[in-house]
């Protein structure tokens, strides 16, 4: 059963999960700001660019609409046959990366692709992609979303993305570790509220943009984690087909008398800041929650007048779900350690 009042526990200040989130800024500075090794020529575009590894999908949310090469996010297990000299390998990993990705990180240097690499020094993949051609960008702890947005500022120096700012986007992840820390009860932490959203709920959670999908299917893999209960990021048209089976909620029904009846939570990702088409996609699975008397819950990541770039908007929505889904680990009587690694899409 979810306790709230766990929430408000004094020593939650020491708590590894939240410690964990709350230093998301520092290990994002760290991985940027890390000079690279080994020198990464920019006086000509590649003909293409692969990347591959953790978090893979998240660079291609942000460089597919405008990176001025061919792109592509590469699901493995081998090597695509057309990778040669005139391209560009960009691959994400740490020290349990998988064999696949270390073939492929050795069979693009073997072919005297240019590399760029974000891991650990000392790992097995920056052995494996080590070549003339190499740059490699080190990591220092199992991060995923750092690793990425250094990776997403090189590339932005070297013209094939849109300039990416770390120091920014650390201040956004700092940003949600002040508004969401332990020290903040619950009438004015988004974390722990929405914890208690989702407390005896299924989370549907949908977000209407290329990168508020990517950050719903992180959030969903922590939900996961934190209450043993399936989590769902899906598409409008599937979370509507879902909706439409779900039982209406009887009004005049004892709520304390359902059985532990567990009902779906709809969760929507930045609903307030979508284009006039996907707007009304919004309304329209909001329309069909009320009609069926679903719980709906939101997360923003700000004031669109802040004007924050789309990375920074990712960090922000990412790391609500994030703390959010500690919380409700918390609430329940768990203990969260730090999120996994990305996976590979």
């Amino acid at each position: 059963m979810f306790d709230d009042s766990r929430l408000e526990a004094a020593e939650l200040e020491a708590h590894e999960g939240l410690r964990w989130l709350a230093l998301a800024g520092a290990r994002i500075r760290r991985a940027a700001l890390t000079r690279p090794h080994g020198h990464l020529p920019s006086a000509e575009r590649p003909r293409g660019i692969l990347v591959l590894g953790s978090e893979a999908r998240l660079v291609r949310a942000v460089l597919e609409p405008v990176c001025p090469v061919p792109f592509m996010a590469w699901p493995g297990p081998g090597l695509p046959a057309w990778v040669g000299p005139l391209d560009l390998a960009v691959i994400l990993g740490g020290y349990d990366s998988p064999e696949w990705v270390l073939q492929c990180a050795a069979e693009a240097a073997r072919r005297g692709a240019s590399l760029i690499l974000a891991a650990p020094e000392d790992s097995e993949l920056a052995a494996a992609g080590s070549s003339a051609n190499t740059s490699l960008i080190p990591t220092f702890e199992d991060d995923p979303m750092a690793a990425a947005v250094a990776v997403l500022a090189q590339l932005g120096q070297l013209g094939l993305g849109p300039s990416v700012h770390p120091e920014h986007v650390a201040d956004a992840a700092d940003l949600v570790a002040e508004a969401c820390a332990p020290r903040r009860d619950l009438s004015d932490n988004r974390g722990k509220e929405l914890a208690l959203e989702l407390a005896d709920g299924l989370p549907l959670i949908w977000g209407g943009t290329v990168l508020a999908g990517r950050a719903s299917r992180r959030i969903a893999e922590s939900l996961r984690r934190a209450c043993g209960r399936p989590a769902l990021a899906a598409d409008a048209s599937e979370l509507d087909t879902l909706l439409s089976a779900v039982p209406r909620r009887d009004p005049f029904a004892d709520p304390f008398d359902g059985g532990g009846e567990v009902r779906p939570v709809i969760v929507l990702l930045d609903d307030d800041k979508l284009h006039d088409r996907m707007r009304g996609t919004a309304i329209s699975l909001l329309a069909r929650a009320e009609a069926v008397g679903i719980r709906v819950a939101r997360i923003s990541s700000g004031d669109a007048e802040l004007r924050a770039t789309d990375v920074e908007r990712y960090v922000t929505l990412l790391q609500q779900g994030r703390y959010g889904a500690t919380y409700l680990e918390i609430g329940l009587g768990g203990s969260v350690d730090r999120p996994a690694a990305g996976l590979a899409d």
